[in-house]
């Protein structure tokens, strides 16, 4: 049965309107096959008007009721009757539309007795047509019932989806909040600590390599906790509401970048003004993490930064020497250069990382000079 349903609201309207109009031109064809000329003129209009019952079901209906004079049961006045209650609310008006449905499928004309006289109007006569005129009604009635209850189940459906959404930013609302906390307290405090400490060796030292070493340490604890500041605070913001930050790293502090890098380090090349500032946080941050590498991994090492620009696209290559002295063991996340990646990737660039024929290593980005 629900299979039989699903295909048939798969019909498009207009042929299901041709189908209806063509049943009910068999029923008065078969029933009034011997009706005089004025007869089947209405009866053949009421008929014809089904056509344009979904956008005038009122007006159909009126047109149906010479139908209903001429045939006890009809298809045409039953078919009007259920679209008007199916795609109307006006519920008085529907008991008026089956009282005069009744009422004229009871009347005495044109029914004539064998006698020749006209027949009168009976209860029981009226009574079985406001029944048949009433049966239409409630089903269309429950049709409109049932698409309503449908459109309420999509809602409330809908109000679910976005109460989850709403408890699922607050949970992760909730995790940025404590994971800025931590940052805070516990990231933060170490971060500050390393820096008061190389402070004090820059001062308290004589020797001109470890003052160096001190101030690059100072320096850099500096920076790493401007950006976790920064962290912290998009961790804290809420969603929807703009947050003061830090502002975010442009091509102008590669050169500080460089020599705070704690890596004897050559910038060359120069970039248009015009590189979009996705591109620019891109370059940035791609210099920052090879230097970090170098620094951690190479030992001893000088380094080249390579600024380029490709038709295009821009780029940027950095390329360090092999290290003059063993790697000390330092943790680390192993997903820098994945990020680096990954961000290259939504810019629609690519990067390229790998070791040098002479035993140092190249990192490689290339972006598209409009990046966004």
């Amino acid at each position: 049965m629900s299979h039989a349903l699903t295909l048939w609201k798969r019909v498009p309207p207009p042929v299901v309107d041709l189908a209806v109009v063509a049943v009910a031109a068999m029923d008065i064809w078969l029933n009034l096959w011997d009706a005089t000329e004025l007869s089947l003129a209405l009866a053949a209009l009421g008929c014809a008007a089904l056509a344009f019952r979904r956008r005038f079901p009122f007006a159909v209906f009126l047109l149906s009721l010479p139908v209903t004079l001429l045939q006890d049961v009809a298809v045409t006045p039953l078919v009007a009757l259920f679209t008007l209650a199916e795609r109307s609310r006006n519920r008085r008006l529907l008991a008026a539309c089956v009282a005069l449905s009744a009422v004229a499928g009871s009347l005495p004309w044109p029914h004539v007795g064998d006698s020749g006289a006209v027949q009168p109007m009976t209860l029981v006569a009226f009574v079985y047509n406001l029944a048949t005129a009433l049966a239409p009604v409630l089903f269309g009635q429950l049709v409109q019932a049932q698409r309503d209850l449908k459109r309420r189940l999509v809602e409330v459906e809908e109000v679910k989806e976005h109460e989850r959404a709403l408890h699922a930013q607050a949970v992760l609302a909730r995790e940025r909040a404590q994971l800025a906390r931590e940052m805070h307290d516990v990231v933060s405090h170490q971060v500050s600590l390393i820096a008061v400490q190389a402070g004090a060796l820059q001062v308290a030292t004589k020797e001109a390599d470890t003052k160096d070493a001190a101030r690059t340490i100072r320096s850099l604890s500096v920076t790493t906790l401007d950006e976790l500041r920064t962290m912290v605070t998009l961790l804290r913001a809420s969603g929807g509401h703009a947050t003061e930050l830090t502002p975010q790293p442009t091509l102008a502090d590669l050169q500080r970048l460089v020599a705070s890098s704690g890596t004897q380090t050559q910038l060359t090349g120069k970039l248009p003004a015009t590189v979009g500032t996705p591109a620019q946080r891109a370059l940035y941050r791609t210099v920052q993490e090879a230097l970090t590498n170098v620094r951690k991994h190479a030992p001893g090492a000088t380094a080249t930064v390579e600024l380029w620009q490709d038709g295009h696209d821009v780029g940027v290559t950095i390329t360090n020497t092999p290290p003059t002295r063993p790697a000390l063991p330092l943790p680390g996340s192993q997903q820098g250069l994945v990020g680096l990646r990954e961000r290259a990737e939504i810019l629609h660039g690519s990067l390229q990382a790998g070791p040098t024929l002479e035993g140092g290593y190249r990192v490689r980005l290339r972006i598209p000079l409009t990046a966004d």
